[in-house]
């Protein structure tokens, strides 16, 4: 009988149990070729205990059937398995692992632990200098973190192939060293080795971190002249390089020129045009890519999930996430669990991401970040620390660097100033202080919270490579009124070389406005497009218009709102209507009122500044039909409040609220403090009582503003002369301003208000943004 051909013909388990009966029956079970080969049949066909069970009828197993047995089971994806398999080979036979065995092993490692044993052992028999067993024990290292290790013994290899090369490379990548892995591929090209596929994909991803497209194209020329652009792994590595670095046409013209595409091709350009902001395109992609016969997949989904999240498109959303249910995907991958809960987190659909992530079978870390960015990024700051307390008490869940970037915009929303600092803690504890991300997170935070110092001294220790940090700190400095200091930060940008981009600024230009700086704003503008090619979006369009309402212009604001080449969105015209506010154009103000109803009728906040511009100039009509208008269409007034932190608790006070434990002690220091003012020539402002009351009552709804209730409960709560740090939702009132400066006099304290738009400094009577917000 020909037994090759009938080992060849066996593509199930059923055919390969009668071969391996009829073996028995011909006596040819116990010739150790025979049985090694249906140990490996078996392994192949995904029977590892009949692998297992063909593995024990040999008699005499020499090293080629153990090698067999255990590259089965890690075939399998059996690693504990496969470690128990060698050390019965150590000892319980006295044949000897060889150079083939240790791939297959040092594959199954669990931990650094096993990995360091069976390396002893490959010194000890003198297998370092093999090839295969130096980039096994590269691959190893590298996948635990060790990196360094990795390198050493690749530097011990005397005699490199390509696959060690490729190993050293894909080793710095995994662990995202990016400069390391470009400083191997030059080490590469000066020994004149001439690179594979492998080589080339593995390299290119390390293009997009250091942000050098330059490097990528002169791969890409490389790739072209030794033919390995019809590479369809090569041509998918392109694109993904291309796209991250943002030059989509590049990314296209790699994607027309393919001979061959597989669905991953087809994915990576869905992915470019959804991670570069174009949801349209992407979707155009993900068309074509159905009309070529191509079925989505898990990946596939998650890039439509964020194309929907960027489109708003509601209703996309729940077919996507129905389609994913009939699949039973939702239940077998966490990634596109993940993905769904970030997709109705996006938009602004925060239950149904709370119940899919609820109907998830297993939650990873990502999970929870997720779940708690979606909270934070809705305005719903307390659930988000709810949700990361929660992930606290889950076993097997340790904080990440996304966590704690997660979490950080949760606590300086609210204002917990002590909360943040022990994340500052972990941070430390954990070595994240240093990264880029959470070091920019924590900069924020402190900023938000009132204390711009810290800010600025983490700011001096984080890497500043990148313009992230810098417009952290740029932005901090002017929600605090500091536009001088901004700008020479930004200075200082410019000598370190550090390219601006648009939230740079965005940062800028907020900044300019916040402190009235015009002329230095215009020339900001300026410098974005003409020095450094940024179109202005309309965020940059917005901030002008604020700057030039802000500061009175309100006809030059118009002017330049008639002058954009982009249609005006809500951003723009909600600039002007809150300049018409400070400064009481009712009539601009209704304008200004029309437009932004136009493309955006759902924000209740324009209808309660426009209510106000009425109430101010005492035409109580119009504030009835605003209000009436924004009831008829669903909206309601989102409620005043303010915040303090006092012994790492944080309390939070509503306008006119009398159900705080200290109420009655609150409001007697109010009336204290009321007389006092008074006596040092305080006159309450009625204009700000957006109610037709008598005037008895506006004097009681001014005192029991939220901000004040909070800062009566502060100086009950703290020790005298102690600072108090206030957080409001809402713009702080002209009356509450002025009354906050008569109570920083007679307390003697620094009172900080972080109100919607920026902060306020209060001392001896006078506030940092010299009455100009």
């Amino acid at each position: 009988m020909d037994f090759h051909l009938l080992f060849l013909s066996c593509n199930k388990s059923h055919l390969a149990k009668r071969l391996h009966a009829l073996l028995v029956v011909s006596g040819n079970a116990h010739n150790i070729f025979f049985s090694t080969r249906l140990v490996n049949l078996y392994a192949d066909l995904g029977n590892v205990s009949f692998s297992r069970l063909a593995f024990e009828q040999i008699p005499k197993k020499n090293v080629f059937a153990w090698n067999s047995m255990i590259s089965g089971y890690v075939r399998n994806g059996c690693f504990p398995e496969a470690l128990d398999c060698y050390y019965q080979l150590l000892t319980m036979s006295r044949v000897r692992p060889d150079f083939f065995t240790f791939p297959a092993v040092l594959k199954a490692c669990g931990d650094l632990v096993d990995g360091k044993k069976i390396h002893c052992w490959v010194f000890k028999l003198g297998l370092c200098l093999d090839l295969f067993v130096a980039a096994s024990l590269i691959h190893l290292y590298s996948r635990f973190g060790f990196v360094g290790d990795a390198r050493i013994v690749f530097d011990e290899i005397p005699v490199r192939d390509l696959g060690s090369w490729n190993a050293m490379i894909s080793g710095f990548c995994q662990n995202g060293k990016a400069a390391d892995a470009l400083g191997v591929f030059e080490e590469l090209r000066l020994e004149g080795v001439k690179l594979d596929s492998v080589t080339v994909s593995s390299i290119l991803p390390v293009c997009a971190p250091l942000d050098d497209l330059v490097r990528g194209m002169l791969i890409h020329v490389y790739v072209i002249k030794h033919g390995l652009e019809f590479d369809v792994f090569v041509s998918n590595a392109l694109i993904n390089m291309y796209s991250k670095l943002g030059s989509l046409g590049h990314a296209q013209q790699v994607f027309d020129q393919m001979m061959v595409r597989d669905l991953v091709s087809w994915n990576s350009m869905v992915a470019a045009y959804e991670q570069n902001d174009d949801p349209i395109t992407a979707l155009g992609f993900f068309s074509k890519m159905k009309l070529n016969g191509f079925q989505p997949d898990v990946l596939t989904l998650v890039s439509l999930a964020s194309i929907v999240a960027q489109s708003k498109g509601c209703r996309n959303g729940r077919s996507i996430h129905g389609f994913i249910m009939s699949r039973g995907w939702l239940m077998e991958d966490i990634f596109i669990g993940n993905a769904i809960v970030d997709m109705y987190a996006k938009l602004g659909s925060i239950d149904s991401a709370h119940k899919v992530f609820e109907g998830m079978p297993v939650k990873d870390v990502i999970s929870w970040n997720t779940l708690i960015t979606g909270y934070a990024q809705n305005g719903l700051a307390s659930e988000a620390l709810e949700i990361y307390c929660l992930m606290g008490q889950c076993k097997g869940i340790t904080p990440d660097q996304g966590t704690l970037v997660s979490i950080l915009p949760a606590y300086s929303h609210v204002g917990a100033l002590q909360q943040g600092m022990k994340i500052h803690g972990r941070a430390l504890k954990t070595g994240l202080h240093m990264d880029i991300f959470v070091g920019t997170c924590l900069i924020d935070m402190y900023a938000k919270c009132g204390r711009l110092d810290d800010a600025m001294s983490l700011f001096d220790q984080v890497p500043r490579q990148s313009s992230v940090p810098w417009n952290a700190i740029i932005s901090s400095y002017g929600i605090h009124g500091h536009g001088e200091k901004a700008l020479k930060l930004f200075g200082e940008m410019q000598d370190e070389r550090v390219k601006p981009d648009h939230v740079t600024f965005v940062s800028l230009l907020s900044a300019c406005s916040h402190a009235g700086l015009i002329d230095q704003g215009h020339r900001c503008f300026r410098l974005m497009l003409e020095d450094y090619g940024i179109q202005p979006s309309l965020k940059h369009y917005g901030c002008m218009v604020d700057l030039l309402g802000r500061a009175g212009h309100l006809d030059m604001a118009c002017e330049f709102i008639n002058n954009m080449p982009i249609r005006p969105d809500a951003s723009v015209w909600g600039a002007l209507l809150g300049a018409c506010r400070i400064h009481g154009n009712v009539e601009l103000g209704t304008f200004a009122s029309d437009r932004l109803f136009e493309v955006d009728s759902q924000n209740v906040g324009y209808y309660v500044l426009l209510s106000n511009i009425y109430a101010n100039v005492g035409k109580w009509e119009g504030v009835d039909k605003v209000r009436l208008l924004a009831t008829d269409r669903g909206l309601k007034k989102t409620p005043g409040w303010s915040s303090i932190e006092v012994n790492n608790k944080v309390d939070v006070f509503y306008t006119g609220n009398r159900s705080h434990p200290q109420c009655e002690e609150i409001y007697k220091e109010l009336g204290v403090l009321l007389a006092k003012m008074k006596s040092l020539g305080y006159v309450p402002d009625y204009s700000f009582v957006l109610q037709d009351v008598e005037e008895d009552e506006k004097e009681d709804i001014l005192t029991s503003h939220s901000e004040r209730l909070a800062i009566a409960f502060g100086i009950i709560s703290t020790l005298p002369k102690t600072p108090l740090r206030i957080f409001k939702n809402l713009r702080v009132c002209g009356d509450c301003h002025n009354a906050t400066k008569f109570i920083s006099k007679i307390t003697e304290r620094e009172i900080v208000v972080r109100d919607s738009n920026r902060f306020h400094h209060f001392k001896e009577g006078i506030c940092s943004c010299g009455d100009y917000w």
